[in-house]
């Protein structure tokens, strides 16, 4: 019995997808896809969606599940697609409902605030199959009320908790998020051990450095700049919101958050479709 995990890099993003199976049943899921999307333009993609489904067909892949770590505010999820090409369910954790409620309202949108865009929503602690194992979903907010973790023979699908050791962990200033919260969330993964693998969702390359997309709980507790050293919650807080100060919008927020609260699907009028951008007046 085999476990195998496959990453793939979208570079304009620093977002890394994983195509995850076992290698008997060769059921797979597939964790954080991502559309390609130029904002300048607006211009919509799958070409890097069809690079991972090209992987799946040639290694005979049954997608059951298209998963995602937390609604997006740096890139535009595919699941959509997966979910047509290839009949798998969109799932996350049940806090989705929280973040659509917010931006709903805080945007004017018209979408469904109660999750039913997805098939399924995940409750902290619940387990599903992948094949011959077994998959427990891990509640952790903090980044945004809605972070879950994918917990799979000894190896975490972390999300946006936290980044490799030499760029910390995630913004909290979020709506929804909150820097204790966080703190929590991270210790509840550290307690699964300091062997267990994490499976980055972005690597940022600090200093040029070669790319990574996995440590272990032990690296991170000994070398993260925001955790090593047995950081205190309120010191931990302190980092953080220091940090948060400092950090801008991100790119594609307006975008990202309005496709990604409604589980990828694009509402179209025609050949197109619109989002909207809040504008700050000068006073």
């Amino acid at each position: 019995m085999s476990l195998v995990i496959h990453h793939f890099f979208h570079a304009p993003t620093s977002t890394f997808t994983y195509v995850v199976f076992d290698s008997q049943t060769l059921k797979t899921m597939i964790i954080d896809p991502v559309l390609d999307f130029d904002i300048a333009s607006g211009q919509l993609s799958t070409k890097s969606a069809e690079e991972i489904l090209a992987f799946i067909d040639s290694h005979h892949l049954d997608v059951d599940w298209v998963l995602e770590t937390h609604a997006h505010a740096d890139h535009l999820t595919a699941a959509q697609y997966f979910k047509r090409q290839c009949g798998a369910k969109i799932a996350m954790g049940k806090n989705i409902t929280e973040v659509q409620q917010h931006f709903a309202t805080s945007l004017e949108l018209d979408i469904p605030t109660d999750g039913s865009q997805y098939c399924h929503l995940f409750k902290d602690g619940e387990t599903f199959p992948l094949g011959q194992f077994t998959v427990t979903v891990l509640a952790t907010p903090g980044h945004t009320s809605d972070s879950v973790c994918y917990v799979v023979d000894g190896n975490v699908f972390v999300g946006d908790t936290v980044f490799m050791p030499d760029s910390g962990t995630a913004r909290c200033d979020f709506p929804g998020g909150d820097a204790s919260e966080l703190y929590h969330s991270i210790s509840r993964i550290f307690d699964l051990g300091d062997e267990i693998t994490l499976y980055m969702c972005h690597d940022y390359q600090p200093q040029g450095r070669e790319l990574y997309w996995k440590t272990t709980v032990g690296e991170q507790k000994k070398y993260n700049v925001h955790l090593k050293n047995h950081t205190s919650q309120h010191d931990f807080v302190k980092i953080r919101t220091q940090r948060d100060a400092t950090l801008a919008v991100p790119k594609l927020l307006y975008p990202a958050i309005q496709i990604n609260i409604n589980a990828g699907a694009i509402a179209s009028h025609q050949k197109h479709s619109f989002i909207k951008i809040p504008l700050t007046l000068p006073t």
